[in-house]
């Protein structure tokens, strides 16, 4: 059990919830542990469960009510910023994109995705803590050409330093501290400084910041992910 990719959901649309929950219940190592029908049920079930029943990643609608999918995003990042979400909307805009980059949310999903790109999409958010799609790129690309856009998205006084940067670039490869301490001849404690500095000059809350951030601004390309 330990192996398998623990998913929320949380739709206002049971035949939704119903779908895809029997679409993941034929993978193995996927398993649907929580469902919801809007955001304030969920945040109350959370809040219930313990560490071993939480869940890796939440797949959560935009279009819900009384809350909607990025007011429960907000709630959700405060409370627990570990937990991975994936967007699921029926409106892929690139505004829309670009207002998921600066939540910190893993990847956006269109409803009409196919089944493959569905199920990677998990795997890699749960693998790497993001997932683009190339038509994602191409409009985060679109979205960065004004600069005003992409100071809206870091909003940072100082740029990253060099070593900051290397340090971006192994957090990207999921090392460790102590691993990022072995190859860059630092001690942890200042990784974990440089990690701090990090999320406090570009305006993130976890390492799925880190690494929006550092593919939005070509220190880490997706092709390596």
């Amino acid at each position: 059990m330990n192996s398998q990719i623990k998913i929320a959901l949380i739709d206002d649309e049971q035949l939704i919830l119903e779908g895809v929950k029997m679409l993941l219940s034929n993978e193995k190592n996927i398993s649907v542990c929580l469902t919801s029908s809007n955001g304030p049920d969920f945040i109350e079930k959370l809040a219930s469960l313990s560490e071993d029943d939480f869940p890796h990643i939440a797949l959560v609608d935009v279009q819900m009510q009384p809350m909607n999918g990025f007011e429960l995003v907000e709630v959700l990042k405060e409370k627990y910023p570990d937990l991975r979400i994936i967007i699921l909307s029926s409106h892929y805009k690139t505004s829309i994109l670009g207002y998921m980059v600066k939540l910190g949310v893993s990847a956006f999903l269109p409803k009409n995705s196919d089944r493959k790109t569905f199920i990677e999409a998990i795997t890699m958010v749960h693998k790497n803590g993001v997932f683009f799609t190339a038509e994602d790129h191409q409009m985060l690309f679109t979205y960065m050409n004004s600069s005003a856009k992409k100071k809206s998205l870091f909003e940072m006084e100082d740029e990253l330093s060099e070593r900051e940067k290397d340090v971006v670039k192994l957090i990207c490869q999921e090392y460790t501290n102590n691993e990022i301490g072995e190859k860059l001849f630092i001690s942890p404690r200042t990784v974990e400084s440089h990690r701090q500095r990090i999320l406090e000059k570009i305006g993130a809350k976890n390492t799925v910041g880190i690494v929006i951030y550092a593919v939005v601004h070509n220190i880490y390309s997706l092709d390596k992910i």
